[in-house]
């Protein structure tokens, strides 16, 4: 786990230096700065060392010269691949090092190297005898990966402040960008928050000329479900064992490394099945958990997760959080916060990752369980959602919504009053816009009264829009996991997970996003994921006997924090710094809307906060 950034074109070392320093947090074990002689090209590596430490260190070369590498990130089959291009012929001069495998890697398969990487990684590769660099991403873009091209000069960096340490990248907000943010709660790729930068989605790759520069980018995965519906009740016992051996696998692969490694423990299904099966491969004695408490019950899961650790052996620990001191972190999180979004779980995830830091440097996580296996509270919506849409008149569902607007706010966590008025308002929209009206912290006609230039309802989602055309003959349900996946997973899961852990010098690790384990569950039809109105069937059924009945069937819960609360009075005094495109009157109202109990305005006013506060801009 590392932070990369580079340029070609104009600058020098200095600029370099700047870029490569500003993601010192990321890497905190050491430095690399190379300028090529006899090109403008530049690459810095900032190393948070996990893997062969010794020999671990970049831009990493061959032995002749010719290609050299940065790389953010973990090779979880690297060994394989060292295996296969030794039998090839190729000479490794460290002695497990998954960088060095990018390196023979990309001479043996060029731009095909992606496609055989089964892991987490972001990188730029340099090709000195062809005169171009070639950069790409994971799967789901689990390491970032944003990019400036623009008047002969092509940068790249780990985190978006890196990227504009040179003078070539200005600090300016990209008005599109801001209100997808608005209208999603993240900002989706490529789209990026400082005006001229760009993210490389996950799932591509890009190939830069260094004379010139020009630039290509090509896509070589996208989670697409292609589900089997051969599959009937007859296979359900082979798919268990399939699952569990899946399981077991992704997490063993996950397990490599030369630095304490331990396990986020919420006492949820999916974090303690990653504890289920990391119990079997530790060899040093009993894995290490950690868990984030809270002194307020409603909020609390940790006696769950301590009756897991319990049950498999680990070595546990608990960190007891007081849910209002809490507040005192909201802006030094924020702060940090690379680039904004509305998901104020980056608060206690931030909290987490620290807690864990003290003890480990490595810690598995269970991110994409709830994507790949139908988990979240809208999959269960979907049923009476298709019916209120076919039965409801569509003159009513406005005169509906804006009877549900007038409900007494609530300040519980995913109160019944914020479900319903959420539900019914993107209910107003055709079903390829459920899902991000669902997450919207505005819906658009808020938006509109927010941003002085229009935007299109299409424009706004077009990201949306573009999976559910690609989606035809897919069920509703399926549609729904593929935008989860594609987009909810990739730019707010993940990156707040990046973010959260990379703030504290700490690698997390999704179990759920092994490739063998994902494709298994492209194929599996949708009732092995969702039946009688409950998710993860099949994980469920693959867990049985080795969770309580408590942990398999409580309901999902999520890291809830009392935001709608803490908001009426913190901050003191709203921030207030002026953003082009934006009506300060209207932000003006939706605090004092707020403030007086008449709305929940949690999710745009987070969303505002991160945006004042962050250092992106």
């Amino acid at each position: 786990m590392c932070g990369i950034a580079g340029f070609v074109g104009p600058g020098d070392r200095g600029d370099l230096a700047r870029m490569t320093r500003a993601l010192l947090h990321r890497g905190p074990d050491g430095e690399g700065l190379y300028s090529a002689p006899d090109m403008p090209v530049h690459l810095g590596h900032r190393r948070l060392a996990i893997v062969d430490i010794a020999g671990g260190y970049q831009p990493m070369w061959d032995g002749g010269g010719d290609v050299g590498v940065v790389f953010n990130g973990e090779i979880y089959n690297h060994l394989e691949l060292r295996r296969e291009l030794q039998a090839k012929g190729h000479k490794f001069q460290t002695d497990h090092s998954d960088t060095e495998v990018l390196v023979h890697g990309y001479k043996e398969w060029g731009e095909d190297l992606p496609r055989r990487l089964n892991g987490m990684f972001s990188f730029c590769i340099f090709d000195r005898p062809r005169r171009r660099l070639f950069l790409a991403r994971d799967r789901f873009g689990e390491k970032p990966l944003y990019y400036a091209f623009k008047n002969g000069f092509f940068g790249f960096a780990s985190e978006l402040s890196a990227l504009a340490e040179h003078p070539a990248v200005g600090r300016t907000i990209d008005g599109r960008a801001l209100q997808k943010l608005f209208g999603h709660g993240f900002i989706p790729a490529p789209n990026a928050f400082l005006e001229g930068t760009r993210k490389l989605p996950g799932g591509c790759w890009m190939r830069v000329d260094a004379d010139g520069p020009a630039m290509r980018v090509e896509r070589y995965w996208r989670f697409a479900l292609e589900p089997d519906e051969g599959l009937g009740d007859a296979d359900e016992p082979r798919l268990i064992e399939e699952l569990r051996s899946l399981l077991d696998r992704a997490v063993q692969r996950r397990m490599m490394s030369d630095v304490p490694l331990g396990v986020f423990l919420s006492g949820g299904i999916d974090s303690s099945t990653t504890l289920i099966f990391a119990s079997r491969h530790e060899t040093d004695g009993p894995i290490r958990t950690f868990t984030i408490g809270f002194n307020e019950a409603s909020y609390d899961e940790s006696p769950y997760a301590e009756s897991v650790a319990r049950r498999y052996g680990a070595h546990h620990r608990v960190d007891v959080i007081d849910v209002d001191h809490m507040r005192d972190e909201i802006r030094p999180v924020l702060a940090h916060l690379d680039e904004p979004m509305a998901d104020a779980s980056i608060l206690p995830c931030t909290l987490l990752c620290r807690f864990a830091r003290r003890h480990v440097t490595v810690a598995l996580s269970g991110d994409g369980g709830d994507e790949l296996f139908a988990g979240y509270d809208p999959f269960r919506a979907l049923g009476p959602a298709r019916l209120y849409h076919s039965v409801v008149p569509k003159p009513m569902h406005r005169m509906l919504d804006a009877m549900a607007a007038r409900l007494p706010v609530s300040v519980r966590n995913m109160s019944i009053d914020f479900k319903l008025k959420k539900t019914l308002s993107g209910l107003s929209f055709p079903p390829e816009l459920w899902n991000p009206a669902w997450l919207a912290p505005l819906d658009p006609q808020s938006a509109r009264d927010v941003f002085e230039e229009p935007i299109a309802i299409e424009d706004l989602y077009s990201e949306a829009l573009a999976l559910w055309d690609g989606g035809k003959g897919l069920s509703l349900l399926d549609r729904t996991m593929e935008f989860y996946t594609n987009l909810y997973l990739q730019d707010d899961i993940l990156t707040k997970m990046d973010r959260a852990a990379m703030s504290a010098s700490l690698e997390s690790r999704a179990i759920f996003l092994d490739n063998d384990l994902v494709d298994f569950c492209r194929r599996l039809p949708s009732r092995f994921k969702f039946r009688n109105g409950q998710g993860k069937y099949l994980l469920r059924k693959a867990l049985g006997g080795m969770l309580d009945d408590a942990i398999l069937n409580r309901p999902k819960k999520g890291f809830g924090i009392p935001l709608t609360e803490w908001l009426r009075s913190v901050p003191a005094e709203p921030p207030r710094r002026p953003i082009p495109g934006v009506r300060m009157q209207a932000i003006d109202r939706l605090w004092a809307e707020h403030r007086a109990g008449m709305k929940d305005n949690r999710l745009p006013l987070w969303a505002w906060l991160s945006v004042q506060y962050g250092r992106g801009a």
